[in-house]
């Protein structure tokens, strides 16, 4: 009978050098066993404090509390989640910007960017049970109402549970993202369905920690005891946690940014839109005045150092909006109307300014610099979904922000039936430009002329259309070489009617894949110029010989080269059913637990549990010759044996 070691050696054997499924059977172990003895860790770390068998977490607790003056069991997981979530969107910045340099991992665990996406998102998974396991019931401070009974004498704070899950939901992303490898083929674009369970388990993290930060606040109120939480404390809370909670939900936008989106341009301004509309209407709303400009000001400096950070790697930078005219409209609202008073109306005007008047702020921006300026041809679409989105997503941030300060904001049912139909219809919106057509018949004659002869070959392109209107509609209309050691998206210029040419030298060697890519209306095509044979998948080379004419095809087959194709409809049906289960799964636990925080806000803070007086010990006998220490323990012996009566 053939042993498991034998089957597992002639995997390994039988592996490409560069492959292009999921991970090796040595990967797998590897990582297997990093996990199993991380969460080892982790359960004896959080329930050996809470049960007194270890006390490695109260040294934490001590320096949280008293670096911040928040009870440790809020600030010591917010503490770690920050500094996790640094770690985590740094790996991801540099994680997608190799896969466009570089192309597909030769192996997970040979990828240095997952180290940090792996650190960050146990980070947080960490923090958010560390935050269950630390609370007792003998503080004044305790977590209150919101927080959710796990024993008679042990409620867990409702932000460490999000929290929790969040982190959860990410770190289950890594293997579903390896078996979703080996069913369908590497995908190295960015949205790819389990690339977007990292990428929302950890941006939804901000909303736990959001969560935990309300709570806190109103424990430390409703203790009775002096408000000791310093003020860097609370710019962390109104500055930095605002605008983290926009740099996580801008990473979505991260394909335009970088210029190889595998999806309709209308994404790019309705996701800036969402972003826009959520965050800072609910930073205002919750936070106060001038919370929406300082969490811009944040989201600048952060997504300038991740810039200079990635560049610094010798990476792509991406690109990114600016929000700087969108905050001022929050802003400048607010000094019109109440957010706190009327936060229904104040989010429906700031989503009609923020959809018309940011959204051309944002419009012009993008011919300053990004990768694919919007074009006219984006209308009316663009400005009719970027609109809708904008209204609806300032509703949704309303709603978030009425429910985290419900202390200080009215409840109003009307905003919460307002921002349940604003969420399925930002749901209906995104669903709409997913759905993609390739025009056939088009095709290009192309003309290269070499720049570089040599080893590495470098050419400018002409390309005639046929027919010679086909891009005359177009959205984009690009040269793209990537995955190469690099990335360039060069927009061809006109030369006449139907005939277009690159406007900087291309490569056409090595590891390089080149093409023309075409969008017009909700078509989006690709002409292959050159793509290195490929073993691992297997596909042959495409050559650049200097005159050709070729067909364009649909853009993901090129895009997206090592993806397979071979599999059942029901098994891509159900493996999209699966991902979007559990992301709709998390979506309600967060909407929930947002609701909790408001429903909850007028529930008595019920008063701390108060504990068992110490037993009187006897005083030892000096005539046993027994050190005071051991004489408790030896009384309870004696007073259990049979002689005793077994008491």
């Amino acid at each position: 009978m053939t042993s498991l070691v034998d089957v597992s050696a002639g995997l390994l054997a039988a592996a490409p050098a560069d492959p292009a499924g999921g991970a090796s059977i040595e990967d797998i172990g590897l990582a297997s066993g990093i996990a199993g003895f991380a969460i080892i860790f982790l359960l004896m770390g959080g329930l050996g404090h809470r049960s007194g068998l270890q006390t490695i977490l109260a040294w934490f607790e001590r320096f949280a509390e008293k670096v911040s003056g928040q009870p440790a069991w809020a600030s010591l997981p917010c503490g770690l989640a920050i500094i996790s979530l640094v770690s985590a969107v740094f790996g991801m910045y540099w994680d997608v910007s190799l896969h466009v340099d570089v192309g597909r991992d030769v192996g997970p665990l040979n990828n240095p960017a997952h180290y940090f996406i792996l650190a960050g998102l146990y980070g947080i998974f960490a923090a958010g049970f560390f935050a269950i396991c630390l609370p007792r019931e003998e503080r004044a401070d305790r977590p209150g109402p919101t927080s959710i009974r796990i024993t008679s004498d042990w409620r867990a704070p409702l932000g460490g549970v999000l929290m929790c899950a969040c982190g959860g939901f990410a770190l289950i992303g890594f293997p579903l993202d390896d078996g979703w490898h080996r069913l369908f083929g590497q995908d190295v674009t960015l949205w790819g369905p389990t690339h977007l369970m990292l990428i929302g388990g950890a941006s939804m993290t901000l909303l736990g920690i959001a969560v935990i930060q309300a709570e806190v606040r109103r424990a430390m109120k409703a203790s009775g005891l002096p408000d000791t939480e310093l003020l860097w404390v609370k710019g962390l809370r109104n500055i930095a946690l605002p605008g983290g909670l926009l740099v996580g939900m801008s990473t979505f936008q991260l394909e335009f940014d970088l210029g190889v989106p595998q999806f309709q341009l209308v994404f790019h301004p309705m996701l800036i839109m969402l972003a826009a509309g959520v965050t800072l209407v609910m930073t205002r709303v919750w936070l106060g005045a001038g919370t929406a400009a300082g969490a811009v000001a944040f989201f600048l400096a952060m997504r300038g150092a991740l810039s200079l950070s990635v560049g610094g790697l010798d990476a792509s930078v991406a690109h990114f909006p600016l929000y700087v005219v969108e905050a001022a409209i929050v802003e400048g609202v607010a000094l019109v109307m109440s957010a706190r008073r009327s936060p229904l109306a104040f989010g429906a005007v700031c989503g009609a300014l923020i959809g018309s008047v940011g959204l051309a702020a944002e419009w012009g921006w993008s011919h300053i610099w990004t990768a694919l300026p919007w074009p006219a041809e984006l209308l009316p679409e663009g400005v009719i979904l970027g609109f809708a989105t904008a209204v609806s997503a300032s509703l949704v941030g309303a709603w978030i922000g009425a429910r985290l300060g419900s202390e200080h904001v009215p409840y109003n049912p009307a905003l919460r039936y307002a921002a349940a139909t604003s969420a399925l219809a930002i749901f209906a919106m995104l669903a709409f430009p997913l759905f993609i057509d390739a025009d056939e018949g088009v095709r290009g004659t192309v003309a290269l002329r070499d720049v570089d002869r040599g080893a590495e070959r470098t050419i400018m392109a002409t390309v005639r259309l046929s027919p010679s209107d086909a891009a005359d509609e177009a959205k984009w209309l690009t040269a793209t070489s990537w995955q190469g050691g690099g990335l360039i998206v060069d927009r061809l210029e006109r030369v006449r009617e139907g005939v277009y040419r690159t406007t900087r030298p291309v490569p056409v060697h090595g590891e390089w894949k080149t093409m023309i890519r075409l969008h017009t209306a909700n078509s989006i095509v690709a002409l292959p110029i050159f793509a290195p044979r490929d073993s691992a998948i297997p596909a042959p080379q495409i050559p650049a010989p200097d005159r050709f004419e070729r067909p364009f095809l649909a853009d993901k087959e090129l895009l997206q080269r090592e993806a397979r194709t071979d599999q059942p409809g029901q098994t891509w049906a159900a493996a999209y059913a699966a991902v979007l289960a559990c992301a709709l799964a998390l979506l309600g636990l967060i909407a929930w637990g947002i609701h909790r925080v408001g429903a909850t806000a007028n529930a008595r803070h019920e008063p701390p549990t108060p504990q068992a007086p110490a037993p009187t010990q006897p005083e030892p006998d000096p005539d046993l010759g027994l050190p005071a220490d051991v004489w408790p323990a030896r009384i309870a012996v004696a007073s259990s044996s049979p002689e005793n009566g077994g008491r």
